[in-house]
C-alpha cells in the first residue's frame, strides 16, 4: 500500500427529520465537491428548538478525504 495523506474537514448537516438524515445530508452534500471521501465521524447531536419544540436536527461530523496536494 502506497504511502497517503488525509485531510479532514468539520460539516453540520440539518435536517427536520432526524440525526441520521442530518449526517447523510452533509455527507452528500460534501461528495458533490469533494473526491475521494473516506471516513465520516459524528462529533456531536444537538437539536434546535422553537417555543419548546424540536425545529431541527444537527450532526457535526468530522470527514476524511484524500489530499492530493503537492
Amino acid at each position: 500500500m502506497a504511502d497517503s495523506v488525509y485531510k479532514i474537514i468539520e460539516l453540520v448537516g440539518t435536517s427536520t427529520e432526524s440525526w441520521e438524515k442530518a449526517a447523510t445530508t452533509a455527507v452528500e452534500r460534501a461528495a458533490k465537491t469533494l473526491r475521494d471521501l473516506r471516513v465520516a465521524e459524528v462529533e456531536q447531536l444537538d437539536m434546535v428548538l422553537e417555543d419548546g419544540k424540536v425545529t431541527a436536527y444537527r450532526a457535526k461530523l468530522k470527514v476524511s478525504f484524500k489530499f492530493e496536494g503537492s
